[in-house]
């Protein structure tokens, strides 16, 4: 597989991001045109709420959103990917101007090499984060794998890189941070922090 070298770090807070993050893993990252996030446990804590008469919630980290919105705005792809179905997910994606929301997806490997495809990007070139077995097939077939510390040992076995922060506690928006630092667009947001347009929803 053909790597991109990482673009050189020019701000002093890419580098803060990327000190402890090994070569190979930068370089991972630097390739990155599409990002994939699973959902449960990964955009939230893996907990489901149900109220009394049957309405699930969810809850969501605004740390998270606005880095998703980070790396909307900085040129990539965004998408979700969830194996559950319901309207909380593609409201939360509505309002972080996600357009690619695939629920109830239980082959998520095919999916991933799917959508890679309809997104013009090689698989080498697509990065998935997920923290359960369903997520395995397309951790192993995209680029740069990511999970959360408390996934099972087999899957963060299975991944690039591993966030130091739980899922739904701002390991995604620490993921963002990896991928723009890496690719050198982070410093541009910090440098001009009404970069992100008016009324952008967390």
């Amino acid at each position: 597989m053909t790597m991109t070298l990482p673009t050189p770090v020019t701000h002093p807070a890419e580098a803060l991001v990327l000190a402890r993050i090994p070569a190979t893993v930068r370089e991972r990252a630097a390739a990155v045109r599409l990002m994939v996030f699973d959902v449960d446990g990964v955009l939230t804590d893996g907990s489901l709420y149900y109220g009394e008469n049957g309405e699930q919630l969810k809850r969501f980290n605004a740390l998270d959103g606005h880095g998703l919105r980070l790396l909307l705005e900085g040129g990539l792809k965004v998408a979700l990917m969830t194996g559950r179905s319901g309207p909380i997910v593609a409201r939360r994606a509505a309002e972080l101007g996600i357009a690619e929301v695939m629920q109830g997806v239980r082959d998520k490997g095919t999916a991933l090499a799917e959508l890679a495809q309809r997104s013009g990007v090689q698989l080498n070139q697509a990065g998935y984060m997920g923290d359960d077995i369903i997520d395995l097939p397309a951790m192993q077939r995209a680029g740069f794998a990511a999970t959360v510390p408390n996934a099972p040992g087999y899957v963060s076995q299975a991944a690039h890189w591993v966030a130091s922060i739980p899922g739904g506690s701002g390991a995604v928006r620490e993921c963002c941070d990896l991928l723009l630092a890496a690719q050198g667009r982070l410093g541009g947001f910090l440098a001009a922090p009404g970069l992100l347009g008016p009324g952008t929803i967390q």
